[in-house]
């Protein structure tokens, strides 16, 4: 299996809303096992396809106990929020949000709908800490990222630092080798 590149704001790709998976197949299985082992390597607790450039509704979420030996991850194909509930504030970062972290509001308590590796249908209720990692990666899969609920002022300086970086990037020649020839 292999590592997947994560995408970092501002790349486009991660503002694109996605499509539904309709095959459950190999190819599936093996995006799967790449994205969970690009997740923990990370390190993460959650990623989403949008996130390694596949436009489709998928994610992995750690759902390991503080007391487990080996980490563990849920598969959640094409999820859906169906209910929402109550309201709590949590720090909130992102494998593609670098250098950032911030408390952002969310719902307390969340029912999800979503397809497993073979294609069931379920269901589940969560709350705390789990439900804010699913309301993250779920906006994942329509194009939202965490910063789009900062304050104006907040998510504009992250921008104006973003684009500072890139700009610096842009400007510094590539490193190369020097080359001796006898």
């Amino acid at each position: 299996m292999s590592l997947l590149p994560i995408l970092t704001f501002p790349d486009p790709a991660l503002r694109q809303d996605t499509e539904k998976v309709t095959t459950f197949d190999g190819t599936l299985d093996t995006l799967i096992i790449d994205m969970t082992e690009t997740m923990y390597e990370a390190p993460g607790v959650g990623l989403a396809a949008p996130q390694i450039g596949q436009s489709i509704a998928l994610i992995v979420v750690d759902i390991s106990g503080e007391d487990d030996e080996e980490k563990k991850a849920m598969v959640m194909i094409n999820p859906e929020i169906t209910a929402k509930e109550g309201k709590q504030v949590d720090e909130e970062g992102c494998l593609s949000v670098l250098d950032l972290t911030a408390s952002v509001k969310r719902s307390k308590k969340v029912t999800v709908s979503y397809q497993d590796v073979n294609g069931t249908e379920q269901e589940m209720t969560v709350e705390d800490r789990f439900a804010v990692v699913l309301q993250h990666e779920i906006d994942h899969l329509h194009g939202i990222l965490f910063i789009d609920y900062l304050s104006t002022l907040k998510r504009a300086l992250y921008k104006k630092k973003i684009k500072k970086q890139l700009n610096k990037r842009k400007q510094s020649p590539p490193k190369t080798k020097e080359r001796h020839d006898n």
